[in-house]
């Protein structure tokens, strides 16, 4: 059987492929080969610079040729690579053996040609690339996504501002708000989220097979190779790799700012869990209508059914995607004593974890531009829910003193059918001042919103 769209096993290569085009160069294993092609080529030209009278500083023409294997990485390119590791058996040292391969009829790079993975462990090269990997899918694809979002829950948020709507806590009918409130309420979240996502440190180590530069040392005894391996890894690109040095390590980088920013995206992820269920729920109450796309079908046997297939879809992959962040930020940062290998087939699966994020994020904005408000049924449905001015008519009461203003209020609301009628009748026997109560009679279950619509222009 041969591979495509259809006889894919995942569906992010599947069904799903063309929504993840952003991610694929990045995250896939063309992606990895890549990366480590970056690593070696700037290790290599750093190590020419470094004042060793066995590898002179390689001219310009030697430097724009490295580069530009960088630069120009291709899909033959790493198709070669594995084709050279049906032989080692070791993706690494493919790498190497590519780059090599790249040196021929090219003196100056044939004679300094052992300078290539110099030094190096193979984790030396992995983690820097897994580290510049998640670099570009945060900065390239995952925060665009959820910046995405963003923006148009801030525009739905200033947009309905004044647009009241009946609250529920507990499922029960509670004091109003504005459906513009609501999204702001998201739109604060959700960028403390990306905030907390954009800040963690992205790291890297290159300090050999436990962290000591054994082997360096062992070439050349009185050179800083602590301070040199620093400046490969935080000169930015492309001579270096623009990374945080991480200067302690066993042979593996510790993982610990993976973790952590897995567990950040993870967390933007739970809000856009909680905002999925709420448009669902918004959607079944009649509060906002689906815009029809032409042709679509939402039951088999069903005619009048819009589902909100968006939502659902993005909650979905959501908590796949969760799952697995889970698993990685929790096994990750844990290895036997100085090396052990369960990290590198686990490794392998990031991008998966963030293609369903990704994909969940293109399914949620697709969902949300499809909404249309319903100001009528927001409106019948405060209309229907005179009780919840129970709250700031016993609120009134206690500023006046009124005994037992709670209790009176709970007596006449609670399990009860209250009417516009009835509430104003309990009003006008009210001790207070006149003015109070006219404040009181003026007011609706659709104007009793707090200061829900300046907030929600204020995001």
């Amino acid at each position: 059987m041969s591979l495509s769209t259809i006889t894919a096993l995942s569906p992010l290569d599947g069904r799903y492929a063309p929504k993840l085009a952003a991610l694929r160069p990045i995250m896939s294993e063309h992606g990895y080969m890549h990366r480590r092609v970056q690593v070696e080529v700037a290790w290599f030209i750093t190590l020419s610079d470094a004042g060793f009278a066995e590898f002179k500083p390689l001219t310009t023409g030697a430097r724009a040729y490295l580069l530009g294997l960088v630069k120009n990485f291709s899909e033959a390119d790493a198709a070669a690579i594995k084709e050279i590791e049906k032989t080692t058996n070791h993706d690494v040292k493919a790498v190497e053996y590519w780059i090599k391969s790249k040196f021929e009829a090219r003196p100056e790079l044939e004679k300094a040609s052992e300078f290539v993975h110099f030094a190096c462990t193979s984790e030396d090269i992995n983690n820097t690339s897994h580290a510049l990997q998640l670099r570009s899918g945060r900065d390239q694809v995952v925060l665009p996504g959820l910046d995405r979002i963003v923006l148009k829950l801030r525009e739905m948020a200033h947009a309905f501002a004044e647009v009241p709507m009946l609250s529920r806590t507990h499922g029960q009918t509670a004091s109003p708000t504005t459906v513009g409130k609501e999204m702001a309420n998201v739109v604060m979240r959700l960028q403390t989220a990306c905030d907390r996502i954009a800040s963690v440190k992205i790291m890297g180590k290159m300090n050999g097979a436990v962290g000591n530069y054994n082997a360096h040392l062992s070439a050349w005894p009185d050179f800083d190779w602590e301070a040199f391996s620093k400046k490969v890894i935080e000169t930015p690109e492309p001579l270096g790799l623009g990374l945080t040095f991480q200067p302690y390590s066993i042979q593996i980088e510790p993982h610990d700012y993976m973790a952590e920013l897995f567990d950040a995206v993870a967390r933007a992820n739970t809000i856009l869990i909680d905002l999925s269920r709420d448009i669902w729920g918004y959607v079944s109450l009649g509060y906002f209508k689906q815009r029809l796309k032409a042709g679509e079908i939402g039951s088999s046997t069903m005619p009048h059914k819009v589902n909100p297939i968006d939502f659902e879809n993005a909650e979905g992959n959501l908590g796949l995607a969760n799952a697995l962040l889970k698993h990685l930020s929790e096994k990750l940062p844990i290895s036997r004593w100085q090396r052990d290998l369960t990290d590198s087939t686990v490794l392998r699966n990031m991008g998966v974890a963030l293609g369903y994020a990704t994909l969940a994020y293109a399914s949620l904005l697709t969902g949300l531009n499809k909404l249309e408000i319903n100001e009528e049924a927001l409106a019948e449905d405060l209309d229907a829910s005179w009780e919840v001015l129970a709250e700031p008519i016993q609120t009134v009461m206690r500023r006046f003193g009124v005994q037992g203003a709670y209790e009176k209020l709970k007596e006449v609301t609670r399990g009860k059918t209250v009417t516009a009628e009835a509430l104003h009748g309990l009003i006008q026997s009210l001790e207070i001042p006149q003015a109070e109560k006219d404040r009181l009679l003026a007011m609706t279950p659709g104007s009793y919103v707090g200061k829900a619509a300046e907030l929600a222009r204020r995001v």
